[in-house]
């Protein structure tokens, strides 16, 4: 890259460039946090950590802040906007998580039950000493399967989940079930083939008739079209002490419209759509007069499921049924209380749900190589800013 392009991601750029939006819906409350949530964004773009920031609190009632700071595009010279897409990765999980719940409401399935019984190529897994295991539900949603990851060569070639399957499945399992913690993206992946072995509908269709349609979700989907990657936020990296342009991973290239829809991490979608996700979690599976799970479905989702395993990207925290939970608040959960659960996204996403105090947390950035995107700097300021809007617990 040449020195010029350096020069022109260097920082005094946004001095004269930022943008800050807030807007306010449902709320009465000052415009001060909504200031200082804006801000601590911006001291993250001034340090070059993201080029630009989308961020979301809501309530059980609605949106209290909406923010957009920084560039969208730094070479386009395009100001970051509210309505800007992101690859959100893993904070497809939850979701995920939630397909399964409404299945499980509908008697469909059992989270307790075999995984061999709606995939029979599961059937036999056994560890590398030949002793067969039996995989759960549940052993999936918490990362605690032992299954084996699939290749890139066999990801590179799967036109749909059925596809994944022969590999990964085919192979020793890495530990017994339920014995240790391992992110495992073959487990959460078995999940999205399950909802369609007994939805009888693929995955896609499934969210989109159960969730995002009846949700309003208009903007969240595996394949992006035209002119929602036309609002695709770019995707950049820190190399020393600037940011230069990076790419997302081929897999979730939206061009690539071949590919499997991943339940691991394979969605787009804003702020806004997701924070209606959270608001139905807050609300116990209810949004605006329409049920989508009962409350001991979220309850279940939502409590720690992996017992006493050490889980998770940072201290404190159990694993829930496709979500981690904060047991302890520390370190970048400082600001969140105890049973507050969520999910983290590669590109530094993040999305947490404090149902003490009744709010969510929606950070959209998009960055490649953060050390830990669970733990990063931008993360924690925007959570610490944004505890004034959430207020006491309720």
């Amino acid at each position: 890259m040449s020195s010029a392009v350096v020069s022109y991601l260097r920082l005094p750029l946004f001095a004269g460039l930022l943008l800050a939006v807030s807007a306010c819906a449902t709320s009465t409350r000052s415009a001060a946090p909504n200031a200082a949530i804006n801000a601590a964004m911006q001291t993250m773009v001034e340090r070059q950590e993201v080029a630009g920031v989308v961020t979301l609190v809501a309530t059980r009632d609605g949106v209290v802040h909406l923010g957009a700071v920084g560039m969208a595009d730094v070479a386009a010279n395009h100001p970051m906007s509210t309505d800007a897409l992101f690859w959100i990765a893993s904070m497809t999980k939850p979701i995920t998580g939630v397909a399964i719940m409404m299945l499980q409401d509908a008697g469909k399935l059992s989270v307790d039950d075999p995984v061999a019984k709606y995939l029979p190529e599961l059937a036999k897994t056994a560890t590398a000493d030949g002793t067969v295991h039996t995989i759960t539900l549940k052993h999936l949603l918490t990362h605690s399967s032992g299954l084996a990851e699939s290749t890139k060569e066999e990801r590179d070639g799967a036109k749909s989940l059925a596809d994944l399957m022969p590999g990964f499945s085919a192979r020793p399992l890495q530990f017994a079930p339920g014995s240790r913690w391992q992110y495992c993206q073959s487990g959460i992946n078995s999940l999205g083939r399950v909802i369609e072995v007994v939805s009888g509908k693929s995955f896609p269709s499934f969210l989109q008739e159960r969730l995002f349609t009846p949700l309003g979700m208009v903007d969240t989907t595996f394949y992006p079209d035209p002119a929602q990657v036309a609002r695709l936020a770019s995707t950049y990296k820190r190399e020393g002490d600037v940011l230069i342009p990076a790419k997302l991973p081929w897999d979730y290239d939206p061009t690539n419209i071949g590919h499997y829809p991943a339940p691991n991490g394979g969605l787009f979608s804003t702020a806004s759509d997701y924070g209606r996700f959270c608001r139905l979690l807050l609300n116990d599976g209810a949004l605006d007069g329409r049920t989508y799970l009962s409350k001991a479905a979220v309850r279940q989702l939502r409590s720690v499921a992996s017992g006493d395993l050490k889980t998770g990207f940072t201290d404190g925290n159990g694993w829930g049924l496709g979500v981690c939970v904060v047991r302890q608040p520390q370190g970048v959960s400082a600001a969140l209380s105890a049973g507050s659960y969520g999910h983290g996204g590669a590109f530094g996403t993040q999305a947490w749900i404090d149902p003490v105090k009744g709010v969510a947390y929606v950070l959209m950035v998009q960055r490649s190589n953060f050390p830990n995107s669970d733990n990063s700097d931008v993360r924690k300021a925007f959570q610490e800013a944004a505890v004034a809007i959430a207020g006491p617990a309720r």
